[in-house]
């Protein structure tokens, strides 16, 4: 069975004099070593496995070479492009841009992303609209990024730009230094800044600095037959769409439209209120095996975890319970927040129940979430309609596309159930979706800081997890 481990800068090999073709030495040691970072964009742990576009593209890869994955963790990014240049990794995945300076150390894979560098600033204050503008700022970068590239090659017209390079800060970090205001000014990836905005939206985009950037996997010199392999699998993940699905998924978030109002509202009732009723969403999660972080996201679309919400339908309560389905949950005060919390989450455990089971995830989590919203039926229309266009029922995103159209007498007329405001759910997920993001994201930053130990290994690909903490040599 194929395996995954996390390494955090763990020892991996002794040395000898004559390194093999890296591509023969991964299938000779049946193991394919991945050096990325600890971030949203790249790496991170999720309720019950690893998540990040880096980790699920380079656990498909090594599937496709059928070997196992071991991920290792470096958060330097001064140190991740030597590390890889010097063969202690097979390859870097972190989200790194193809930069010409790079390219001296380094041979990068094919591109799979465009991004810009972003100058972050902090709202309310003058918004810079060049580099002159930043110009007597505090101005902070990491170490070693293509953003302190940027600065150097805009330094060469306007000489007093001053910047510092922070050796250990992450791109997170900065955005929150600027959003505090502890520094004026700092640049970073546009994916990372989509992804990262909702937790702190007190910062704000300013201008993109130099030209769009291309996004790659980086490789050792000479590794040309590895990275034939790579360009290979890169080719069939984007000729399957999969890559732009996988796109999707991580930066669903990123691509709606930013409410400045309701992320700092979250953000405070993620300090204020879900701390009193944290537990409970854990207690639901142990009853009906549902992620705690995807009901208290359920939980605030529906209330803002207000036990005493009270809509003009009738319904109330934390997750806003209409009578009969409290009834039927045999939920006796739909005001008491556990009662309420444990009756939504087998409700909701009902409901997706009834989504088919072929359907892979998070499809079938979102199809359940609109269906918990608009009723099953509704939902089982809009899949009707979907097919009925030519998509595919079975994608969320195909369905979201056709679920308004229950508002149109033209096509609510051919489905079973008729008229719904279609348009609704749509809204539904989405929030559902943002707010499942930040929390999986803040409550994951725990769980890594926290895991010490090794978790039990499974059966099955990428199920045995383990977190050490040891040196890291040359492969050869």
């Amino acid at each position: 069975m194929r395996g995954f481990a996390v390494i955090v800068l763990g020892t991996l090999l002794g040395s000898c004099s004559t390194p093999p073709p890296l591509i023969d030495q991964i299938m000779a040691l049946g193991e394919l070593r991945v050096l990325t970072r600890n971030s949203p964009t790249a790496f991170y742990f999720g309720a019950d496995e690893p998540r990040g576009i880096e980790y699920e593209l380079a656990k498909g890869f090594a599937a496709r070479l059928g070997v196992d994955l071991r991920i290792v963790v470096e958060d330097r990014l001064g140190e991740l492009l030597p590390d890889v240049a010097a063969r202690k990794a097979h390859i870097g995945a972190a989200s790194l841009a193809v930069t010409d300076a790079r390219r001296q150390q380094i041979s990068f894979a094919p591109a799979y992303q465009d991004v810009v560098q972003q100058v972050v600033y902090r709202r309310g204050t003058k918004r810079p609209k060049s580099p002159e503008d930043l110009l007597g700022g505090r101005i902070e970068v990491q170490v070693g990024s293509a953003h302190a590239e940027l600065l150097k090659e805009a330094r060469e017209q306007y000489p007093d730009l001053i910047w510092r390079e922070d050796p250990r800060a992450t791109i997170e970090e900065l955005i929150r230094r600027v959003g505090e205001g502890v520094i004026d000014y700092t640049i970073v990836p546009s994916n990372s800044f989509a992804l990262l905005r909702h937790s702190y939206p007190e910062a704000r985009a300013a201008f993109p600095v130099g030209r769009p950037q291309a996004l790659a996997w980086a490789l050792p010199k000479g590794a040309d037959r590895l990275r034939e392999q790579v360009a290979a699998y890169f080719a069939e993940v984007q000729a399957t769409g999969e890559l732009d699905r996988m796109i999707e998924r991580y930066y669903f978030a990123a691509t709606r439209d930013f409410d400045y109002v309701g992320s700092r509202a979250f953000l405070r009732h993620i300090e204020t209120r879900l701390p009193r009723y944290r537990r409970y969403f854990e207690e639901a999660e142990l009853q009906t095996g549902i992620d705690w972080r995807l009901l208290a996201a359920i939980g605030y679309q529906e209330s803002h975890w207000n036990p005493d919400a009270v809509s003009p339908t009738g319904v109330r309560g934390l997750m806003m319970l209409t009578r009969d389905t409290a009834r039927m949950m045999e939920v006796a005060d739909r005001e008491a927040a556990r009662d309420s919390v444990i009756g939504g989450a087998n409700y909701f455990r009902r409901v997706r129940e009834k989504i088919p089971q072929r359907i892979p995830e998070p499809d079938r989590t979102w199809l359940a979430v609109a269906a918990y919203n608009i009723g099953y039926g509704h939902l089982e229309d809009a899949r009707i309609i979907t097919e009925i266009q030519g998509g595919d029922p079975d994608r969320w995103d195909h369905v979201r596309e056709r679920l308004p159209l229950l508002t149109d007498k033209e096509w609510y007329s051919r489905v079973k159930r008729g008229y719904a405001r279609g348009h609704v759910p749509v809204q539904y997920v989405d929030n559902v979706r943002r707010y499942y993001d930040l929390l999986m994201w803040m409550a994951d930053r725990e769980v890594l800081t926290e895991y010490v130990a090794p978790a039990p290994a499974e059966e099955g690909p990428g199920s045995a997890l383990q977190v050490t903490a040891l040196n890291l040599p040359t492969l050869r």
